[in-house]
């Protein structure tokens, strides 16, 4: 854990889903370094090249470190010391970072002492259940529980309180604690790279798997753990520990291949029957987001005239199914894949490496 995750929002949605406020209170969006890095995917694995947020004083000398970038890196940390020429001959696997040995093992505690963290951000990332009778593996989607919100209309300019109060009011992406170093090629190439660290699973993940991320969860947490400036490493590591407020349903087995790039990916399923489930009544948030168009169609898109900067939602809904999912379902997903059915996405590469900011 954790070895797949999701991200499939277009890059300006994306930047819009972290809105913060910097040091002086004035709401910012994260600027984007290199976006076309930037690959979106239902279905990422180690290797790809996945979102995450930084401290801008990382990148630019005398900057102020609560400012934010929100940069493409590559999964699996390459450490800066690594001397081989090629980062794919690293003999051993840094797609996660243990907690409870971090500050043991220099791959991991070089960075830190640097500051290197970084925020990893996805949809939500996927799990396996073993059975203990068949030993298969029941695949899991997990997510942050989401609040009902009102559709964001038309909100005027951008410096307006409207605007901040509306500029994101769908999604809640997942933040999970990362770290990230910079390698050098010989040829002067530079390479991010991250690593997710992990943690003891919390009770309700627990009978899925032992493990899961690190997750900062809201603003304050993000804040503290990004702005190393200011927070020094062991407070920092404070903010590391398990959290309850989680939320999963069981997915189809076409996530088990990661070059299976779609929709379907996140599907509910039903573990009695084997079929898509249906919406119930307490999921609809999950659908309403995920009823955006295709990531590719969503970019290449061009505007007719002045629009809102907020996604206009789907407002279809599915009829309500006698099968609860445990801890909430996904209702929301399921309109979301219904208006996906009429617009298949194009397919994309998952495992595009990121070479340098």
């Amino acid at each position: 854990m954790c070895g797949r995750t999701s991200c499939h929002l277009p890059k300006d949605v994306l930047a819009r889903a972290c809105a913060y406020r910097d040091r002086q209170g004035r709401q910012r969006l994260p600027e984007w370094k290199d976006p076309d890095k930037y690959c979106p995917s239902y279905n990422k694995s180690p290797q790809s090249s996945s979102p995450v947020l930084l401290s801008r004083l990382h990148l630019e000398k005398g900057a102020d470190s609560s400012e934010r970038i929100i940069a493409p890196m590559r999964w699996g940390l390459v450490p800066s010391w690594f001397k081989e020429s090629d980062p794919s001959k690293l003999p051993f696997n840094i797609t996660n970072c243990r907690s409870d040995t971090m500050m043991e093992k220099r791959s991991f505690k070089v960075p830190l002492g640097k500051g290197r963290r970084c925020v990893v951000l996805a949809d939500g990332f996927y799990e396996w259940q073993r059975c203990q009778v068949t030993s298969e593996r029941q695949p899991y989607f997990i997510y942050f529980p989401q609040a009902k919100t009102e559709k964001s209309g038309s909100i005027g300019a951008v410096d307006s309180s409207e605007y901040w109060e509306k500029v994101w009011d769908n999604w809640r992406l997942l933040t999970m604690a990362g770290i990230f170093d910079c390698w050098e090629s010989p040829e002067g190439d530079l390479l991010y790279s991250y690593t997710i660290i992990t943690v003891d699973s919390c009770k309700s993940l627990n009978d899925i798997h032992p493990r899961m991320p690190a997750i900062l969860d809201g603003e304050e947490e993000v804040s503290k753990w990004l702005n190393f400036g200011e927070v020094s490493t062991q407070e920092a590591l404070k903010l590391i520990h398990p959290t309850e407020n989680i939320t999963f349903h069981p997915v189809s087995s076409v996530v088990n291949n990661s070059r299976n790039n779609t929709p379907k990916c996140l599907a509910p399923v039903n573990l009695l029957v084997k079929k898509d489930l249906k919406a119930s009544g307490s999921s609809q948030k999950m659908m309403k987001w995920l009823a955006t168009k295709s990531p590719k169609k969503e970019e290449s898109k061009t505007p007719q005239k002045a629009e809102s900067d907020v996604p206009q939602w789907s407002s279809q809904f599915l009829q309500k199914s006698p099968f609860p999912t445990k801890r909430g379902s996904a209702g929301l997903l399921e309109r979301w894949l219904k208006q996906e059915k009429e617009e298949e996405p194009v397919a994309k590469r998952p495992h595009s490496q990121y070479q340098g900011l």
